[in-house]
């Protein structure tokens, strides 16, 4: 089969569409003929050299994909060679092959095409376990995701609408504004402009910039309010103001997916068939698609997740 190999640390330029061994599935695995994957920040932190595969996992990037199951190892309960599906992965989305443990497999969500389903596995998965899992967002409250207009802030958005919260986004331009306003934001903040702790309280937020947004972040809480940082992007040491905290009787949790063991990604999987792939295909939570790209040209994918001019997902197909 062909992948995207990671040839070295550095830029796009690096990301090359060679010949490699096929997987085999292992006990509890079954292998997706992939018929699309999706670009994540993770996978450019990958490319970069700064954020490996858990042991065992496909050294290729891609976290997630969608498919048809083409073989089936011992062990595995549910799925059967020829269903449609898509899975979270810890690695190996950008190929033509991966092999995957059957609890991370989902039933391909009626109502999207097979290639726009590999939108969802990753950013629902992503928000459905820290938003509603861990922070327990409830009717009624407020949410403030920053980076609306990511794949997971997209997605964080129509979840939450759905479920009967309030939800705020920050983002970096008007467009931007705008399209997560049509997906259904009751408010959005140019974080370029203003200061988001200044606009808003919330009971739950989505951090993507860790150590940068921390104080802020802190101070947007509402009493009892809960803060779940996913990512680092302005930086992983912060000054936390205990004192607010406390006052507040605030909670801060820090999540990752990638590593998780795969029981618990079972958990997170089962969650989501059962609570949001029927909205799903009702129509109310859709991925929203910047840009479809082959995947032998994952550069060029890249390039255009590294401009941070897109809305929602970029995918590759196969």
């Amino acid at each position: 089969m062909r992948a995207i190999v990671i040839t070295k640390p550095g830029g796009p330029e690096v990301l090359e569409w060679q010949e490699v061994s096929d997987p085999r599935p292992e006990r509890g695995e079954v292998v997706i003929d992939v018929t699309a994957s999706a670009v994540n920040r993770a996978d450019v932190i990958q490319r970069l050299g700064f954020y490996d595969p858990p042991p065992g996992a496909s050294p290729y990037p891609g976290l997630e994909c969608s498919g048809v199951v083409s073989e089936v190892g011992p062990d595995v309960v549910g799925f059967a060679v020829g269903d449609r599906v898509c899975a979270l992965l810890s690695g190996g989305g950008y190929a033509e092959r991966v092999a995957v443990p059957w609890e991370q497999v989902l039933p391909a969500p009626e109502g999207l095409s097979l290639t726009e389903a590999a939108g969802l596995p990753e950013t629902v998965c992503t928000v459905w376990s820290n938003v509603f899992m861990t922070a327990r967002l409830r009717r009624g409250e407020t949410l403030l995701v920053h980076g609306g207009a990511s794949g997971i802030g997209t997605t964080a958005i129509q979840i939450a609408k759905a479920f009967g919260s309030r939800v705020v986004v920050t983002v970096g331009s008007q467009e931007k504004a705008e399209r997560c306003l049509e997906l259904g934001a009751d408010e959005a903040i140019n974080y370029r402009t203003e200061d988001f702790a200044e606009r808003v309280e919330a009971d739950v937020i989505l951090d993507i910039m860790g150590a940068k947004y921390l104080p802020g972040n802190v101070k947007a809480l509402k009493t009892g309010g809960r803060l779940v940082v996913i990512g680092l992007q302005g930086g992983a040491k912060g000054e936390l103001d205990l004192h607010m905290l406390t006052r507040k009787r605030a909670a801060v949790h820090g999540t990752t997916l990638r590593s998780r063991p795969t029981a618990e990604k079972g958990v997170v999987v089962r969650g989501v068939v059962g609570d949001v792939w029927p909205l799903v295909s009702a129509g109310a939570v859709r991925p929203v698609v910047h840009a479809q790209v082959p995947m032998a040209e994952a550069a060029k994918a890249h390039e255009m997740l590294d401009s941070g001019e897109h809305v929602g997902k970029i995918l590759l197909v196969g």
